[in-house]
């Protein structure tokens, strides 16, 4: 199978490429595809050379499948290009994630409604990914009401600048910044802009995203999202109201039972999930698993998972593997 990496140079596209080869993904040929100036640059796929070339140059090329992670006015520009020759394009970036005429797919929650009208496909939001995984037989058990959120974010979910930012503050070595502020040592309670209503872009993609991948507008959602000083994953405390009760063990057995979760739920032998024990893994990390005791029905978690895999790369290869089960490539 062809497959074009669009963004093959940057932290999510060389995600993706490791994912591929990992995943053995059948890829009968590589199209890494970037801006002009990464034009002609090698890049190493499974013991090949393959050297670098533009989206037009990608797109003549005619690629099965396109992996995009070049920032939402590429996959704006582009995307519709490679759908138009035949491409099926999953897009991480948020160009087309709320566009009700594209589907919002993370495989193991709703896999179900990718069909052949689907050319462009949107890869969620990477804090909202792993989030939906847990909620998903939680939901169909117990009804989900509500949801609050606070979320511990890596500097690897900004890119190649922060992850510099952090190691040069670290060395007090003075750079470029990523932040507007420094990042060792501290932690910013915003990602993205903000909203008039107070909220970051961030945490409104989390509200939003939840209800559209989980296919209920009923479920309410609220987030506080944060960038703390960590390489390998991002962590979330989360809080769920149900309408319907609930036993721990039960809770535990559910998800126990869900594809692309690992529960660590431990407490006695200090055993839960952090992420320096996510990094580099494709999995969902739960424990922390406890009964809120301020109020009835309300369940709370700690949800860890590497946000360049799972909530990237992995889940937008995993998209691409569910087209290939249902026939669709």
């Amino acid at each position: 199978m062809k497959v074009a990496v669009v963004g093959a140079t940057g932290l999510v596209g060389s995600e993706m490429l490791t994912v591929l080869a990992a995943r053995n993904f059948p890829v009968t040929e590589l199209i890494p595809v970037a801006s002009e100036r990464s034009k002609g640059k090698e890049i190493e796929f499974k013991g090949k050379q393959y050297k670098v070339v533009t989206p037009d140059e990608a797109i003549a090329l005619k690629p099965d499948v396109a992996l995009f992670s070049a920032g939402g006015g590429t996959s704006l520009e582009y995307a519709p290009k490679f759908a138009a020759v035949g491409t099926t394009v999953i897009d991480n970036s948020s160009a087309w994630r709320m566009d009700p005429s594209k589907q919002l797919v993370v495989p193991e929650v709703n896999g179900h409604v990718l069909s052949a009208a689907d050319k462009i496909i949107a890869n969620p939001n990477c804090s909202t990914i792993q989030m939906v995984v847990v909620l998903k037989p939680l939901h169909e058990q117990y009804t989900i009401k509500r949801v609050v959120v606070s979320t511990y974010q890596s500097v690897t979910g900004t890119g190649v600048k922060a992850v510099k930012q952090l190691t040069d503050e670290r060395a007090g070595i003075e750079g470029e910044k990523a932040y507007p502020y420094q990042i060792d040592l501290n932690v910013i309670p915003q990602i993205d802009v903000f909203q008039e209503n107070g909220y970051t872009k961030e945490e409104m993609k989390m509200i939003k995203e939840t209800n559209k991948i989980m296919g209920d507008d009923s479920i309410r959602v609220t987030a506080t999202t944060v960038r703390i000083p960590v390489i390998g994953g991002h962590s979330e405390s989360v809080n769920i109201e149900f309408t319907n009760d609930f036993d721990i063990d039960d809770v535990r057995a559910l998800l126990v039972k869900q594809p692309g979760v690992v529960v660590v739920d431990d407490p006695a032998h200090l055993k839960y999930p952090m992420p320096k024990d996510a990094h580099g893994k494709d999995e969902v990390f739960v424990g922390r698993i406890r009964r809120d005791e301020s109020q009835p029905k309300t369940l709370n978690l700690w949800v860890v998972a590497d946000n360049l895999r799972k909530g990237a790369a992995t889940n937008a290869v995993q998209i691409a593997e569910t087209l290939l089960e249902k026939g669709l490539l």
